[in-house]
């Protein structure tokens, strides 16, 4: 056999034994699983609480009325502009004014009762002058014995008689007068009533609800049965987002805190707000929902006027609760809870993350500072340049301290990152 060809053979053979060997390496070799790392660098992280909720205006009054009648007038209608007062409506004011009538006629004939007395008295009073005097004739002729004992007792009871019919006259007096002073008050009570037929706007504003129509009868409310309310009347010039805060993010939201609020029917808008009110109870779930998540009222005061806004529109604000620049960020994904063992009898929780140093997974424990949107800040427990695992899920999950992995992606991100809230959500995000 020629040297070519006995070359050429023994290339043929090299590389059969080439090609088994790879193969047998390929499937022999360990399953190292492949990890997602992300390096830990330096953010500008900005902590936000979002909630939504509804837009009403600061001021709000429901016209109720404290009459009872049938409406005879109407004067404006949903969405009309008013001013401080301006007429609205008016209620049917016959019976009232019968009522304004009957008390003035009243009132009178007190009076002339009262005027009644005063005369009695008067006369009472010339009655005992007289009787007085004709005791004192009595007296004398009686001290000289020219009358009888009967003559003398008889003037003595007449001045007491007297006296007695002038304080009867004072109780007259003092009774009618106490009767006037009820009928003035029955009758200012009427000409007050009178005056509510005439209902005004007593604010500024615009009226957003009209619960009225002329020729209804108006129904004045009870201790249990609220009264109709005709119209509703808001003061867009202060405008209100009322939202409702998740409890677990509720600590992080202070007065004064500002905000961006974004209106579900004005879209591609963004209004800047402040915390002007945090509610100490929790809102009061409905037995219809069912839900039984805790939430707080939190009030965001609009700097702005909102051009075609209207009192119940969906809203959205994400309130700032914390901001900080240029500090050490872990993606919120890497993080976990590990069970640590400080003896043989006893586990403790420990959060942390997954670090990769040569290949070879470290679990670190961290402690986290606030939350942005995909970043938590580091306070301690990582240094920057350090690799952290961001996945896949399903293979971090399964790692523990000292694994081998191969590293599939190192991606470090620039940037800012912004919180999304709640909480509580972040919170088992990181307890995978």
């Amino acid at each position: 056999m020629s040297l070519p060809k006995k070359a050429f053979i023994l290339a043929i053979i090299l590389s059969m034994l080439g090609a088994s060997g790879y193969v047998y390496f390929f499937y022999s070799r360990p399953n190292v699983p492949s990890v997602n790392v992300e390096r830990i660098t330096h953010r500008d992280l900005v902590a936000i609480v979002s909630a939504s909720g509804t837009i009403q205006p600061k001021l709000s009054v429901n016209m109720s009325s404290s009459t009872m009648g049938r409406v005879t007038s109407l004067a404006v209608d949903e969405g009309d502009r008013v001013r401080t007062g301006e007429f609205l409506l008016q209620i049917d004011p016959e019976s009232l004014q019968s009522a304004v009538t009957r008390g003035e006629a009243a009132l009178e004939a007190s009076e002339s009762i009262q005027e009644q007395a005063k005369v009695g008295v008067d006369t009472a009073q010339v009655n005992l002058e007289l009787a007085r005097e004709k005791l004192a004739r009595q007296q004398e002729l009686w001290e000289l014995r020219l009358i009888s004992r009967e003559t003398y007792d008889q003037a003595v009871a007449e001045v007491e008689l007297r006296e007695t019919e002038i304080r009867s006259r004072e109780v007259e007096i003092s009774t009618s007068a106490q009767r006037i002073r009820q009928e003035q008050a029955m009758l200012d009570s009427a000409r007050y009533d009178l005056t509510q037929v005439t209902i005004q706007s007593p604010i500024d504003g615009i009226v957003t609800r009209r619960n009225i129509e002329e020729g209804e009868t108006v129904v004045v409310g009870t201790m249990n049965n609220p009264g109709t309310v005709l119209l509703t009347i808001a003061d867009f010039s202060i405008i209100e987002a009322e939202i409702e805060v998740d409890e677990t993010d509720i600590p992080f939201v202070q007065l004064g805190q500002i905000a961006a609020i974004t209106i579900d029917a004005l879209p591609d808008q963004t209004f800047p707000g402040v915390v002007t009110e945090i509610g100490n109870s929790p809102i009061e779930a409905s037995a219809a929902s069912g839900s039984q998540a805790i939430n707080f009222k939190v009030v965001v005061t609009l700097d702005t006027n909102v051009p075609g806004v209207r009192p119940g529109f969906t809203c959205t604000a994400d309130i700032t609760t914390a901001t900080r620049l240029d500090v050490l960020a872990v993606p919120i994904q890497s993080t976990t809870v590990r069970n640590i063992s400080p003896t043989e009898d006893e586990q403790e929780e420990v959060e942390g993350v997954l670090a990769v140093n040569q290949n070879r997974v470290e679990f670190v424990p961290i402690d986290t500072g606030i939350a942005g949107e995909r970043y938590f800040e580091i306070v301690s427990g990582l240094n920057e340049d350090a690799m952290v695992i961001t996945g896949p899920f399903n293979v971090a999950r399964n790692l523990r301290h000292g694994d081998v992995v191969e590293i599939n992606e190192d991606i470090t991100r620039e940037g800012r990152g912004t919180g999304t809230g709640p909480r509580g959500l972040l919170r088992r995000m990181r307890s995978n």
